[in-house]
């Protein structure tokens, strides 16, 4: 798991009035260390010349900084000169290599622009000051060239976009023995007979583009290759929305075409007003990164208009996509899952057992499940685990049934009853909050409550439920926190497709409802939680803040996957952040095929000490339904999740 943090300074570089040559627009930067400070080389588009056909032109320009966020000292680099870059030099991408500074850039040689005139160029200086000499490089159409900063088993190695503006393009590699070969017509005639031989593919499905972003950083564990991928880029029967993202491959370092990790998806999307909005709307593309002790500094290009900064803890993304830690870093599933299963001989959870809650008493694991029969009313079945994972104890009878007008069935066979239990301890107490739905009405948050000690007994006294969220509203997943704040009990549960809470003053529920809902978390455009959002599991304490996990659902595909959230420890309404991957999706056919298919739905989480063999201090044990059908559980180390958000939180 990790987290991707925005610069509170973005934009970090914006276009300059006074500049005529970069007055409309100034992106793709790609940052170099030299001499003690960060020079960044970035495309800069010019005022608007009617006079001139095209009207604007693009060109490469410099700046200087200290900290990487404040550039100075702004000026044209490379401007174009040659005919074979009469119409514009776009997008560098520098690398220091052997004593000088080599800056790849996009030529272009014709107007209106063609795919013929579209072609890689370098630059070549010693010290950032001043062009050396300046060459077209691939005699086709390519695009976003960046070198390697080191010879790989005695070879210059390079990787580019090889025929980006006619499809189907590939992400390539080179490797030579000169310099000046990257120059040569006749290397490349040569490399071009056998192109698909240096080929790597990235793509997730045949509808998306790739094109390479920064220039690759070497690290123990691999090469750093952060690119651009675009899913549904190419028309198709799904239909899907475009989606600009930035991703991530750790190449061998020995062998740069061998993937020894790869994002499952995007780290970054647009979602702020400055990548939403610009030049060319809704996009984030990454030109370069940099790493200051064990933070990547990731620069993109914002909607085509501005430079912007992003920062992610450089062990957290590697260790959470390399195949050596990847187990370790992700939710693991226990390989006898599901642990709870419908049972035909019992009429009231025959069709569905999931979505279970789960409290931690007496060094027992106890689970409050939901259950379906066969009419589609829903019930609440028991289980106890001792060791988190073999079900000790199982009753034959459901411990929660509908008794109120408010959740019993208004419609045969339709959906009813009680859903979706989460569970919190306060004082003696143990609250139950879950969804009452009668078939007709939108669902509602009702909460009962039952001592600690019958529950622990199965003594099943619950007190009487009533329903503490408005009427005709769809309101549900939501629990309660364990403890009082300054502003009272709070409640947390789901208005539509938001995280919303609000504060009781006492535990009163016959006289105290919820009235507000005070936003915490909604969906996130162009990511996996994009369609709506919803609590998981009650929260942890911390000492940096409440745990939360959250569901999310993505617009694209449907599917349900798990993130976290960190919320202030004095007032939770205030989010300190939230995971950018998800920490668990659908992949097991239990959970992708079902009464609803891929869903993965967590309503409990506990913490236990973890044994030699598990590793860690703590082990997160997260109690979900799959498919809307059984019951599994995966675990992870406590520490893993909980630092991947406080090392985003000094950002």
């Amino acid at each position: 798991m990790f987290v991707v943090k925005r610069s509170e300074h973005n934009p970090i570089l914006i276009p300059k009035e006074d500049h005529y040559w970069e007055e409309f627009a100034t992106f793709n930067l790609c940052p170099i260390k030299y001499k003690g400070k960060i020079y960044g080389l970035y495309r800069a588009i010019s005022a608007v010349d009617v006079l001139q056909n095209p009207r604007q032109n693009s060109v490469i320009g410099i700046a200087e900084s200290k900290d990487g966020i404040n550039f100075k000292n702004r000026k044209p680099f490379i401007t174009p000169k040659e005919d074979w870059e009469k119409f514009g030099c776009e997008d560098p991408r520098v690398t220091f290599f052997e004593g000088k500074f080599y800056t790849f850039y996009t030529a272009l040689s014709k107007y209106p622009f063609s795919r013929e005139g579209i072609k890689v160029a370098v630059a070549v200086s010693d010290d950032l000051n001043k062009i050396k000499e300046r060459h077209l490089v691939t005699p086709f159409n390519a695009k976003a060239m960046a070198l390697f900063p080191e010879r790989i088993n005695g070879k210059i190695v390079v990787v580019f976009s090889y025929h980006t503006d006619s499809p189907p393009s590939k992400t390539v590699f080179a490797m030579l023995d000169r310099i000046e070969d990257l120059w040569s017509v006749e290397f490349w005639n040569k490399w071009e007979k056998n192109v698909d031989d240096y080929a790597i593919d990235l793509k997730r499905f045949p509808s998306d583009h790739i094109e390479v972003g920064a220039p690759p950083i070497k690290t123990k564990d691999g090469w750093l290759f952060i690119y651009s991928h675009i899913q549904n880029y190419f028309a198709s029967s799904s239909n899907l929305d475009k989606i600009f993202g930035i991703e991530t491959v750790i190449l061998d370092l020995k062998n740069p075409r061998k993937i020894v990790g790869k994002t499952e998806g995007p780290i970054l999307v647009p979602l702020e007003h400055y990548e939403l909005s610009g030049y060319v709307p809704n996009i984030v593309f990454p030109t370069g990164a940099i790493i200051d002790k064990k933070t990547l500094n990731l620069y993109y290009g914002a909607a085509d208009a501005t430079v912007c900064l992003a920062k992610v803890n450089l062990e957290d993304l590697i260790q959470s996509i390399h195949f050596k830690y990847k187990e370790k870093f992700s939710l693991k599933r226990f390989k006898n899952n599901p642990i709870i299963s419908p049972k035909k001989e019992n009429a009231w959870e025959s069709l569905a057992t999931f979505n279970p809650a789960t409290i931690l008493l007496d060094k027992k694991i106890h689970i409050l499940y939901r259950a379906m029969s066969n009419d589609n009313t829903s019930t609440m079945g028991y289980a106890m685990t001792k060791n988190g994972t073999k079900i000790d104890k199982r009753l034959k009878m459901p411990v929660y049934v509908p008794r109120e007008d408010f959740e019993n069935k208004k419609v045969n066979n339709s959906n009813s009853g009680c859903e979706d239990p989460r569970l919190t301890k306060i004082g003696k107490n143990i609250y139950l909050c879950y969804t009452a739905y009668d078939s007709i009405s939108p669902p509602r948050v009702a909460i009962s409550s039952i001592t600690e000690q019958d529950f622990i007994s199965n003594k099943w006294n619950w007190e009487k439920p009533f329903l503490i969220t408005p009427q005709g509203i769809d309101d549900k997943d939501a629990c309660i926190f364990p403890e009082k704040f300054p502003l009272g009990y709070f409640i947390i549960h789901r208005v539509g497709n938001e995280i919303c809470g609000d504060y009781l003053s006492t535990l009163d529920f016959k006289h105290e409802m919820v009235k507000k809902c005070i936003r915490i978390a909604g969906p996130r455009i162009n990511t996996w939680d994009s369609a709506k959002v919803g609590i998981s599991a009650p929260p942890l304490k911390t000492k940096y803040g409440w745990l939360l996990l959250y569901h999310g659902v993505s617009k694209s595909h449907n599917t349900y996957r798990t993130g976290f959230l960190l919320l202030d420890l004095k007032d939770p309404a205030i989010v300190l952040a939230r995971s950018s991957d998800p920490i668990f999706e659908p992949k097991e056919e239990y959970e992708k095929i079902g009464i609803v298919n891929n869903v993965v739905f967590p309503c409990g989480m506990i913490v236990k000490p973890a044994s030699s063999s598990q590793g860690g201090d703590k082990l997160l044990y997260i109690y979900y339904g799959g498919g809307d059908k059984v019951i599994g559980v995966a675990t992870i180390e406590f520490d893993i999740v909980l630092k991947a958000l406080v090392h985003s939180i000094k950002y």
